[in-house]
């Protein structure tokens, strides 16, 4: 297993990016850990107490945010070895209620975001000839959501994403997957869904408990790892087993 690496993680201090933080500390890497939230940040900071952990608040739709992340992952160890893009946003909202606004932010964030996020680290992985890139997206494209149209067609556009990212800088050495999770309850998914939803995704999973953002970490972990060296432009859906294309 390869140590020591440099990792930039968005939504890093949100339910579902701390635990990612927290396997690649525990692996030697260091991590650069960026969230919208500077107290959220100084909280993690606080919390995991490690030298080798770094943060800086960003808003990752904002292409001038994602360049200074990048810039203090260069200032810290000159590279990026991997990429973990699990910053998201996913508000309940009906379609016809959606202004134009709510679209374009749900998408800026969900979709805009981690590319703009890729092309900032892109510079500092390629030319080594090693990199991964690894993104969480959903298993809510495989079936549609009501009331969450926007979030999913943002998703949805990650594979797109993902896929074109792997063929690009596959003579790079670098990997691009994507994690398809189901509905994962972090804090604010459970204030944000309610519980009938909640309770519906667990009757028809195989594996019939709630899901947890720790139950990603395993994958994510395989992705940016050397067993995933030959393992490109994939969908991964951890759901547990409510999917089973």
């Amino acid at each position: 297993m390869r140590t020591e690496r440099t990792i930039v993680i968005t939504g890093a201090a949100g339910g579902m990016g701390y635990p990612f933080v927290r396997r690649f500390l525990d692996n030697d890497d260091t991590v650069v850990a960026t969230d919208t939230s500077a107290d959220a940040l100084d909280r993690l900071s606080a919390e995991m107490a490690s030298d080798r952990l770094f943060v800086k608040p960003a808003d990752i739709a904002k292409a001038e945010d994602c360049d200074t992340v990048a810039d203090l992952a260069r200032e810290t160890t000159g590279r990026v070895d991997v990429l973990v893009n699990a910053a998201g946003f996913f508000p309940v909202q009906g379609f016809l209620e959606m202004s134009v606004e709510d679209w374009r932010k749900i998408v800026d964030i969900n979709l805009t975001g981690t590319a703009l996020m890729c092309r900032a680290v892109l510079p500092l992985m390629t030319g080594r000839g090693w990199g991964r890139i690894v993104t969480i997206g959903s298993a809510s494209v495989n079936e549609g959501v009501p009331g969450q149209t926007h979030y999913v067609s943002a998703k949805a556009g990650l594979i797109g994403l993902t896929r074109s990212l792997a063929r690009e800088f596959g003579g790079e050495g670098i990997t691009v997957n994507l994690i398809a999770p189901g509905v994962t309850i972090t804090p604010a998914a459970a204030k944000a869904l309610p519980r009938e939803i909640q309770e519906a995704q667990i009757e028809r999973r195989a594996i019939k408990r709630e899901e947890k953002a720790e139950d990603l970490v395993g994958a994510t972990f395989f992705f940016a790892s050397p067993d995933a060296d030959f393992v490109t432009g994939q969908t991964l859906v951890v759901d547990g087993g409510l999917h089973m294309d």
